[in-house]
């Protein structure tokens, strides 16, 4: 058993000083407050659970300073993804990852829902292994120590009904038989490892056909992980009505799609009903403020999709930023853009929504508290850096003063896994992503 004694630590929803824990196999033995225990290795600053990112694509990091250049629409970025997507290999890909995940794990994400679709060879044929991309995947962040839920993706049409093109081919499993078959095997491959989790995906309503979203039922009936891109394009919007004279989320509703362990990603442009839908599903939502502002989605309801009963989760999806601190307050800013008004999320719901809320929705409910039986995630901040000094020593400094800069150390699973070192990170980002664009 090893014993830490935190200057101050989230614990029970506020903030208590001198908090000491001891960690066994992994997990939180006790947590005592106001201890004066001596022999605990001592740890300052602020330290917090471990956040999730409850959405990844991680070859999208190739794209930060590149995409947000000139003018365009989030169907202009798109293909600009798509020539990052034709570049990589299982090699690569891993390379990629990796050094993604350490930025991720140096930011306080302890982790991450990867919303896996780059499947097969450039020609979208199958590779020996058809897993052999999610297995990259897997290893990456096996090797660095984040927690993955792989959310092995369904993709079958560029756009209702019609047929995938160019590295679309990459995506498409070419029958909803062939995608069960292929996950399936990838779960059997994983077998019981505690830091992983095998979810699925529905891309969209675009990408998967209305005959198709059966599929789903039953993962969402088994309780496992099911998330899916969910009206984050009024053009998508438009496009499902036109197509089936329904919202996305009503169509998701009518098909099984929708319960306790569904994410949906993003959920900006809703109606009342569908607000009401998701609420009534207790669904999560999976809200990723730096992509959304960085291709001009748009706002989503997140105040009032939890009031209606759904539960609120943050990803950094595109990895425009990678900062859990910055998705946070990006959640209450962007409602007082949009509302003209403030107040509308406690720094305390925000940490909520990143950390406990975010772990369950991957399905690693043992994560994101500082509780007796929990896993031992702790990541720690600096209180004295430009961004914090003054903010005082509470959750309104983590919240709405710092940063992923002021992360000093991450604790994943009861081992140290970041010291501190940032400069090593972006050196390996640096190289990395240098041999993507040569």
């Amino acid at each position: 058993m090893t014993g830490y004694l935190l200057q101050h630590a989230w614990v029970e929803g506020r903030i208590r000083d001198a908090v000491r824990v001891d960690i066994e196999d992994g997990r939180f033995a006790r947590v005592t407050p106001d201890s004066g225990a001596a022999d605990a290795a001592r740890v300052p600053g602020l330290t917090l659970p471990g956040f999730a990112n409850t959405h990844s694509h991680a070859f999208h990091r190739a794209l930060r300073g590149r995409t947000q250049t000139g003018g365009g629409t989030f169907w202009t970025w798109r293909e600009q993804m798509y020539a990052v997507a034709s570049r990589l290999d299982p090699d690569s890909y891993y390379r990629l990852a990796r050094a993604v995940y350490g930025e991720m794990l140096a930011a306080g994400y302890t982790a991450v829902g990867e919303f896996h679709y780059l499947h097969h060879q450039p020609d979208g044929t199958r590779y020996a292994d058809p897993n052999a991309m999610g297995g990259a995947l897997l290893a990456a962040a096996g090797d660095v120590g984040i927690r993955i839920t792989l959310l092995d993706t369904l993709y079958l049409s560029s756009g209702f009904g019609a047929p995938p093109q160019g590295v679309q081919r990459r995506f498409d499993d070419r029958t909803p038989e062939a995608w069960q078959d292929r996950v399936a095997a990838l779960r059997a491959s994983v077998g019981p490892d505690d830091a992983a989790r095998i979810g699925v995906a529905a891309h969209s309503v675009r990408a998967v056909p209305d005959t198709a979203l059966k599929v789903f039922a039953p993962e969402v009936a088994a309780g496992g992980p099911v998330h899916v891109h969910l009206s984050e394009q009024v053009r998508e919007n438009d496009e499902c009505r036109a197509a089936y004279g329904l919202t996305p989320t009503r169509l998701l509703a009518e098909h099984g799609v929708l319960g306790p362990t569904t994410s949906a990603v993003h959920a900006t442009h809703l109606t009342e009903e569908d607000v009401r839908l998701l609420g009534e599903a207790r669904a999560f939502a999976s809200f990723c403020p730096t992509t959304e502002r960085d291709l001009g989605d748009g706002i989503g309801p997140s105040r009032r999709l939890t009031e209606a009963g759904a539960v609120v989760t943050l990803g950094s999806d595109s990895h425009a930023v990678i900062d859990p601190f910055e998705e946070m307050r990006a959640l209450e800013l962007d409602e007082r853009l949009a509302s003209h008004q403030r107040g509308h999320w406690s720094a305390a719901e925000l940490l909520t929504a990143a950390s406990a809320a975010g772990h369950r929705s991957l399905g690693f409910a043992d994560a994101g508290e500082i509780a007796v039986g929990h896993r031992a995630d702790l990541v720690t901040i600096e209180l004295a850096s430009p961004r914090t000094a003054g903010a005082g020593d509470d959750e309104h400094a983590a919240v709405f003063a710092a940063g992923a800069a002021d992360v000093t150390r991450v604790m994943v699973d009861g081992r140290v896994v970041f010291d501190g070192d940032h400069g090593g990170i972006g050196a390996a980002l640096r190289e990395t992503i240098g041999r993507i664009w040569p």
